[in-house]
């Protein structure tokens, strides 16, 4: 494993590389407040960061990226184009003990907030990369959250069974499970089968919850019984892109003959990404594509998403990022504005041999 020493010099020469490239360096504090973080992931985020309280700043939690809060200060009082770099230390839990991956780890990252032509931001980010990290011959993966979502919306159901399927696309085991129920192909719970039959219960009233919140849920519940399942040619359809995989020239008319007419404007804007890519030289014969690449684990991501990666499955991602235009959008009070862009870590870097 590469020194701490070795990590932060490849990492301050990426950081010059993005800084070439037109960025500015940013550098967002260690110590973050939690509130937005717990806003947009909500409690899961506390079984990966490190957080502690401050007795006048609240809680607060040690940098798990950078994204959050690059995003926070452009909305804040940044000028648009812009295009920003970064290069410092992230914490994050490890899931189970002897974990191989590491709890404090650097990143180097550059993000790109430009209203004009956002296909042609995300080729940049994707080519820089590409570019940098051409001595490793890494494998390189693009999807498109994008296209995920526009399948869903089109969806022939109650629209709110299609935010619900919408908020759960990055974590496929539960989008799956609602899938079987709203397809009719798992049985109703006992609970709230009786719930819907009218049951009541003489338990005392305990919680947050008011009774006329209650209600309105179980109205939902009950519409939601009340609506037809999903049709099954519909569920097939999903389940034939969510398993996609081809080289990127081929995923336009792959995606087409799915024959699922809500991915049409999606389908045109993949296109036009692949058109300048192509123009930055990336060889789309040679570039993978999978519809669901980055599902488990780019959350905020909500169109193109990339990762380049070494042959061995065990290593994590050498670099990963996509477009995260709805997170402007949270983060500045209902302002948005495209953004796209990525990290490499240079530990990782350093492991495989450093740059040229």
């Amino acid at each position: 494993m590469a020194s701490k020493a070795e990590a932060r010099s490849i990492g301050q020469r990426l950081l010059a590389a993005f800084e070439a490239a037109g960025a500015v360096e940013v550098t967002p504090d260690i110590l973050q407040p939690a509130e937005a973080l717990l806003d947009l992931y909500g409690e899961d985020i506390r079984a990966r960061a490190y957080v502690t309280a401050d007795p006048l700043r609240g809680e607060m939690m040690l940098r798990p990226d950078f994204t959050v809060p690059v995003v926070q200060a452009h909305m804040a009082e940044g000028a648009e184009p812009a295009r920003y770099a970064y290069m410092g230390e992230v914490f994050r839990k490890q899931d189970h003990r002897g974990s191989a991956r590491v709890a404090e780890y650097f990143q180097a990252g550059y993000e790109i907030f430009d209203r004009e032509d956002p296909e042609a931001a995300d080729a940049e980010v994707f080519a820089l990369f590409a570019k940098l990290l051409k001595p490793l011959d890494l494998s390189a993966t693009i999807g498109d959250i994008g296209v995920l979502r526009a399948a869903v919306e089109g969806l022939d159901t109650l629209p709110a069974r299609k935010a619900a399927l919408a908020r759960h696309i990055w974590r496929p085991k539960r989008f799956h499970r609602l899938m079987e129920r709203y397809a009719g192909l798992s049985p109703v719970p006992e609970s709230r089968a009786a719930l819907l039959a009218g049951a009541t219960s003489d338990a005392p009233w305990i919680g947050l919850r008011a009774p006329d919140e209650m209600t309105a849920r179980i109205a939902v519940l009950r519409a939601d019984a009340e609506t037809a399942p999903i049709a099954a040619e519909d569920v097939a359809r999903l389940d034939a892109l969510f398993a996609l995989r081809c080289t990127a020239d081929r995923a336009p008319a792959q995606l087409s003959d799915l024959g699922i007419a809500a991915l049409a404007p999606a389908i045109a804007k993949l296109e036009r990404r692949l058109a300048a890519l192509d123009a930055r030289g990336i060889d789309l014969t040679a570039l993978a594509f999978e519809a669901s690449h980055g599902r488990a684990t780019m959350e905020y991501y909500d169109g193109f998403v990339f990762s380049f990666e070494t042959a061995d499955p065990g290593f994590p991602p050498i670099a990963s990022g996509g477009r995260y235009d709805a997170l402007t959008r949270v983060l500045g009070g209902g302002r948005a504005i495209p953004a796209v862009g990525g990290v490499i870590r240079p530990g990782l870097v350093a492991d495989l041999g450093g740059l040229a």
